[in-house]
């Protein structure tokens, strides 16, 4: 299975000054697959050692001499650690924080030396430590869920070669053949129940079978409430857990700590919660007023709403049967709405091109007369833009004009089931203030080509719209 992370690392590589680099990501996402095959592709010996087997190094790691770690290592995979032919492979580095601190020494005693660590819910491990990370000494890597792109290519690589081809440019957008956007929606379908755990969609690509499918969703679950036991003090773990289970009924909703976890504090909760960020499992989408760039310089960190880790997932722990998905139709399965927003969020967090570092916006305005909330607020470039989702292929679009009365940006966007379209917004508001502007539709399947679509939107044509 191809990961776009591939790329990522080919640039780290050969960056001028290569660092250490920490995959960071939920279990089972795929950081040990994608290390391997990028030393494979690469041409690297690889020296792989999985600390949560090797725990006892703990003991060299915490000397921090990396002439004697290196020794031990070698001991350990039975292999010779040479600069320039080797990849050193520190996999589920959170079982031993010392060898976290490590890794500066590694930048600055054998830098020739190219170091990948990979570790789940790190955060988990560290909070009972008195060190940090060692920052400006190495460098990061976020890895999420498989994209739709990449479910694309392992279960149908001819909709992904023609997906990848098609043209975004000019107005070519607008042109998606009916066939071929009848096939895309499909396989959105199977992407909302499958999701873009690795080996879901493998099992997937494999079989067909969404039952097979849902074992694995399972076992993944069950993995990340048991990981909880390894990580959190014991006081905290039936709360954790508990809280695991609770954020997905509360996806795309403004969090309330008291509905979150009703037998709580909201101290308690927001704790809890933060460890849950921290780990990937659960990403926030913070409330910004969205007047301009960054987006994070407005926003309001109290005010926020959740996603989960992965659509796939978030339907299991809704509790679909496997056996009715066969029969299900897109809006149905979409859950009115929330799978929709769930799916462009999920995809949002792994795009640098539409996001501000770290998290993800969203726009709401209360009062007694004219409540308004905007699913995401995108920056691409030097703009802000204001996204919609909607579950079907048509829906009011209440909010979207609300914001743009309010902001007049440049453009706004829909993400829906409906082919692409451009038109122009202009209607008259309850005051009779005139809402004007131009508002580009785009199937969700197009999620992974916005800001190429945006960017490439013809201005003068939608001004003469």
């Amino acid at each position: 299975m191809n990961r776009k992370a591939l790329k990522t690392l080919r640039a780290w590589l050969t960056g001028p000054s290569r660092k250490p680099l920490v995959i960071r990501g939920a279990r089972q996402v795929g950081k040990t697959r994608l290390v391997r095959m990028f030393a494979e592709e690469q041409g690297f010996d690889l020296v792989e050692v999985n600390l949560e087997r090797h725990m006892y190094l703990r003991k060299v790691f915490s000397g921090l001499d990396t002439s004697a770690i290196l020794l031990e290592l070698e001991g350990v995979a039975g292999k010779a650690i040479v600069p320039g032919k080797t990849l050193l492979f520190l996999d589920e580095i959170q079982a031993v924080p010392e060898a976290i601190a490590s890794l500066r020494y590694f930048f600055e005693d054998i830098p020739e030396v190219a170091v990948v660590a990979a570790g789940s819910l790190l955060e988990f491990a560290l909070s009972d430590h008195s060190f940090s990370m060692p920052v400006g000494r190495i460098e990061y890597l976020h890895l999420g869920p498989v994209t739709f792109f990449e479910f694309l290519e392992a279960v149908d690589s001819f909709s992904a070669e023609w997906l990848l081809d098609f043209p975004f440019s000019g107005e070519s957008y607008l042109k998606i053949p009916e066939s071929h956007h009848k096939r895309l929606l499909n396989r959105i379908r199977e992407f909302l129940f499958v999701g873009g755990m690795p080996e879901a969609v493998s099992v997937f690509a494999e079989t067909g079978d969404y039952y097979q499918v849902s074992r694995v969703h399972d076992s993944v679950i069950d993995t990340y409430v048991d990981d909880f036991a390894k990580y959190a003090r014991q006081v905290d773990l039936v709360r954790l857990q508990n809280l695991f289970k609770a954020v997905p009924g509360h996806i795309g909703k403004k969090v309330v700590y008291r509905r979150l976890a009703p037998e709580e504090s909201s101290t308690k909760t927001r704790e809890t919660l933060e460890l849950l960020v921290k780990a990937r499992l659960a990403s926030k989408v913070i409330h910004t007023h969205g007047n301009g760039v960054p987006l994070g310089a407005e926003m309001q960190e109290k005010v926020f709403k959740l996603l989960f880790l992965d659509a796939g997932l978030l339907n299991r722990m809704y509790g679909i049967p496997a056996h009715t998905m066969r029969s299900i139709d897109e809006n149905a399965l979409i859950n009115a709405g929330v799978m929709a927003e769930q799916f462009i969020g999920q995809h949002l967090l792994q795009d640098p091109d539409v996001r501000s570092p770290l998290h993800l916006h969203y726009w709401q305005r209360e009062g007694k007369a004219a409540n308004a909330e905007l699913d995401y607020l995108v920056q691409i470039d030097s703009e802000v833009y204001p996204l919609e989702v909607k579950a079907g292929k048509t829906g009011t679009l209440k909010s979207l004009h609300q914001f743009m009365r309010e902001k007049r940006k440049k453009l706004a966007i829909r993400m829906d089931l409906g082919p692409p379209s451009v038109q122009r917004v202009n209607m008259l508001d309850y005051d009779r203030t005139e809402i004007d502007y131009p508002l580009l539709s785009l199937p969700l399947y197009c999620i992974e080509r916005l800001a190429d679509t945006v960017r490439s939107v013809d201005g003068a044509r939608l001004r003469g719209l």
